[in-house]
């Protein structure tokens, strides 16, 4: 399952609406699923900690993510041609370069779930037809 920013984001800050949601689902969750995230969340995440709740909480998480040994995935040259193309074969969205290249990323090994709580994991189709779904988590 990916961890996207926003689901880091909401276990990092005890006042974001989804924190509640999202720690009893991580806690929940966290011990029976594999966990992933890739270095742009990553970066993306560190970021939005820093900026909203100073960079002894952004040093938490990034110990976090250590400390429970949580796969970081680098995006690689094939996920940033895979992006470039869901950029262009949405045009009527404005998913985020972290969002499309975390697309690409899931879709390259084969991921399915996304702990998320960005509305963008509801709308992107992928496969044959752009049939099938994310399965954005907690629901």
């Amino acid at each position: 399952m990916l961890v996207d920013t926003g689901a880091w984001y909401a276990l990092a800050d005890a006042s974001d609406r989804h924190h509640r949601e999202a720690r009893r689902f991580y806690l929940a969750e966290a011990p029976r699923r594999r966990l992933m995230t890739t270095d742009l969340i990553v970066s993306e995440a560190w970021t939005l900690i820093s900026a909203h709740l100073g960079r002894a909480a952004a040093l938490s998480f990034w110990n976090a993510l250590r400390t429970t040994r949580t796969p970081v995935v680098t995006i690689e040259a094939i996920d940033l041609e895979a992006a470039w193309r869901i950029v262009h074969g949405f045009p009527d969205q404005d998913f985020s370069f972290t969002d499309c290249s975390s697309f690409a990323v899931m879709e390259r090994l084969g991921i399915d779930d996304a702990f998320a709580f960005d509305a963008h994991f509801l709308v992107y189709r992928f496969g044959p037809g752009r049939k099938r779904a994310i399965r954005r988590l907690p629901r």
